[in-house]
C-alpha cells in the first residue's frame, strides 16, 4: 500500500503552506484568549541568512512552547497504516516534521542566550479524524502517536486546555525573553538593550502588506518609531535585494536610528545588506535627488525646487518617513510625488486621517510630577545639583529655549563637577557625548529619553512639544515657571493629579 500522507509525518519541511482559519485553529485560538496564551499562526523564525515557517505555535509562560502539526489525514486512509509501513519509507521516530522545528528553535535560543531557552510539546491536529476512530487504528500508530499528543475534529476546548496542562508548570523567562529572542521581528530593543515584545496593534501593523501611501499615527509614547524600525526590517528580511530609506527629522535623529537598527540586526542573529538601507535626512534626501539633475545641492535651509516635483525620482523600493508632524508639507508632498506608483509610510503623531492608529502608551503613571512656580534658571539649578547626587549625569535632560540653555551652561561650571552636552540635532551622534547632563531645546528632542526631566520656557511653545518632551520622562518630570500661561495651565489639568 502506498503510504505518502504517512511518511510525510517524519519529512523536514522548509515551507509549509499557509495554515487556514480551521475549525480547530479557531478552538485553539479561543483557548489562547481566555486563557491568556500567546498563539502565532504561519510565523517565520529568521535565523542568519534563513527563514523557518512554523505553522501554528502557542507559549503558555508557564509550561513552554507548544507546536502544532496539522493533518488532513481520514480515518479511510489511516486505518491500515502501521510504523513499520511508514519506516520502509526512509523516516525514524527522530525525524518527525516538527523535530525539525525543535532544533531550529533550540539553535535559536542557544546562539542569543546560550541555552535551550524553554520546553518545547508537539501535538497534532487531526482535522478529519475523531477520537471515536482512533480507537479502531493499528496498535503500532497509537504508539507512535498517542492519545494524548493528538487534538482531534471532535475535541472540545476544555479537552484541549487538559490536554495541554497535562505538561506539569515550571519556572520559565519571561514571555519578553522567550517570544522577544525567537520572534525578531516582533521585538523592541530598547536604549538599554531590553528586550519587549510587541503588542497586538504593533504585530498586526508590522505584518501589514503596504502598497503605497500609508499612515500611521498614535500620541508620542505610543511606540510608533520602534514599530517602523521594525517594519523596515522585516521588510528587509522578505526582500533582501530591495533598497529602502527611512527619514529622519534631524542628523542627529538619523544616527540615532541607525545605532537602534544595528543593535537590533545584532541582536536578531540575521543578516541584513546594509548597502540597501539609508537613514537620511530630508535635505540629504533632496540633494540626492538635486545631484541626480546636476542642480545646486542645499545647505541648510530646505527648499523645494519645482523642478523635483516635475522629474521622477527612483529613490527607493519603499520610504519609511518618520515624525512627519516635524516636517514640512511640502517635503511631503515631495515624497507622495516620487514614490507615486510605490510604498510609502508615514508616521505622523498628529495625523487625523490615518490608516493605522496606535491606541496603547508606554508612558510611565507613576512618574513623579512637580509644577514649581519659581525662578526657573535658579530652580533648575538647585535640581540639577540634588538630582545628581542619586543619578548619573545622563539620566538627566534639561529641555528650554536656546538662550536658557546656553546661560544655564555657562553656570552650571560653578555648581557641578560634570560637563553638560549642549546638544545639537544637526551633529553626528559620534560628536556629542551623549554620557552628560543634556541641554536641549524643544525642537531637537527626537530619539532622547531620560529618567529625570527638568523643563522650562513653555509659554509659547507648541503644545504637542511639550506633550511630547514630558513623555521622555521615565521617573520624574519637573515644570518651571515664574508666570501661568495656557499651555502650562493645560499640563496642569491633565497630569498634575498624578503627582505622587
Amino acid at each position: 500500500m502506498n503510504l505518502p500522507f504517512f511518511a510525510n509525518l517524519f519529512k523536514k519541511k522548509e515551507k509549509p503552506l499557509s495554515l487556514l482559519d480551521s475549525i480547530l485553529v479557531k478552538k485553539l485560538k479561543t483557548v489562547s484568549v481566555i486563557n491568556d496564551l500567546d498563539l502565532y499562526a504561519n510565523v517565520p523564525i529568521y535565523h542568519h541568512a534563513q527563514v523557518y515557517y512554523i505553522p501554528l505555535i502557542l507559549l503558555d509562560p508557564s509550561r513552554g512552547l507548544y507546536i502544532f502539526e496539522k493533518k488532513e489525514w481520514s480515518y479511510d486512509e489511516l486505518k491500515n497504516a502501521t510504523v513499520e509501513k511508514a519506516q520502509n519509507q526512509e523516516a525514524s521516530q527522530d525525524s518527525l516534521a516538527y523535530q525539525n522545528t525543535q532544533e531550529i528553535i533550540h539553535t535559536k535560543f542557544n546562539e542569543l542566550i546560550h541555552n535551550d531557552g524553554v520546553p518545547i510539546h508537539n501535538f497534532l491536529l487531526m482535522e478529519n479524524l475523531n477520537a471515536d476512530e482512533y480507537e479502531h487504528l493499528n496498535d503500532s500508530f497509537k504508539e507512535l502517536l498517542p492519545k494524548d499528543k493528538i487534538i482531534f475534529n471532535d475535541t472540545q476546548a476544555q479537552e484541549i486546555v487538559k490536554k495541554l496542562e497535562q505538561v506539569p508548570k515550571q519556572a520559565l523567562a519571561s514571555r519578553d525573553t522567550i517570544l522577544g529572542n525567537l520572534l525578531i521581528q516582533y521585538t523592541i530593543l530598547d536604549n538599554n538593550l531590553q528586550l519587549h515584545f510587541c503588542t497586538k496593534e504593533q504585530i498586526d501593523f508590522i505584518d501589514k502588506n503596504i502598497l503605497t501611501t500609508f499612515t500611521l499615527s498614535g500620541e508620542g509614547t505610543s511606540g510608533k518609531s520602534s514599530a517602523l524600525l521594525l517594519k523596515a526590517l522585516l521588510y528587509k528580511l522578505e526582500n533582501p535585494s530591495k533598497t529602502l530609506i527611512i527619514v529622519k527629522p534631524t542628523k542627529l535623529a538619523a544616527d540615532i536610528f541607525k545605532k537602534q537598527l544595528l543593535e537590533t540586526i545584532e541582536h536578531a542573529i540575521v543578516e541584513v545588506d546594509l548597502a540597501t538601507i539609508s537613514v537620511l535626512t530630508p535635505i540629504e534626501l533632496l540633494n540626492l535627488h538635486l545631484a541626480k539633475l546636476k542642480k545646486e545641492l542645499l545647505q541648510k535651509a530646505l527648499f523645494i525646487d519645482e523642478i523635483l516635483m516635475k522629474k521622477k525620482f527612483n529613490a527607493a523600493d519603499f520610504i519609511l518617513c518618520d515624525d512627519v508632524h516635524l516636517l514640512e508639507s511640502d517635503f511631503i508632498n515631495y515624497l507622495r510625488h516620487i514614490q507615486n506608483d510605490k510604498p510609502l509610510l508615514l508616521v505622523d503623531a498628529n495625523s487625523q486621517d490615518s490608516d493605522f492608529t496606535f491606541t496603547k502608551s508606554f508612558a510611565k503613571d507613576e512618574r513623579e510630577v512637580a509644577f514649581l512656580k519659581t525662578h526657573p534658571h535658579a530652580k533648575a539649578l538647585q535640581l540639577i545639583s540634588k538630582l545628581l547626587q542619586d543619578n548619573e549625569a545622563k539620566d538627566i535632560l534639561v529641555i528650554a529655549n536656546s538662550l536658557s540653555k546656553e546661560k544655564l551652561n555657562d553656570d552650571l561650571e560653578f555648581f557641578i563637577k560634570d560637563k553638560a552636552l549642549l546638544l545639537d540635532s544637526s551633529k553626528n551622534l559620534i560628536d556629542q557625548d551623549f554620557n552628560s547632563l543634556c541641554l536641549t531645546t524643544y525642537s531637537d528632542l527626537v530619539g532622547l529619553e531620560a529618567k529625570h526631566v527638568i523643563m522650562f520656557d513653555l509659554c509659547f511653545t507648541k503644545l504637542s512639544e511639550l506633550e511630547f518632551a514630558f513623555k521622555l520622562a521615565q521617573e520624574s518630570v519637573y515644570i518651571l515657571y515664574d508666570e501661568e500661561c495656557d499651555e502650562i495651565n493645560t499640563l496642569k489639568d491633565k497630569y498634575e493629579s498624578r503627582k505622587n
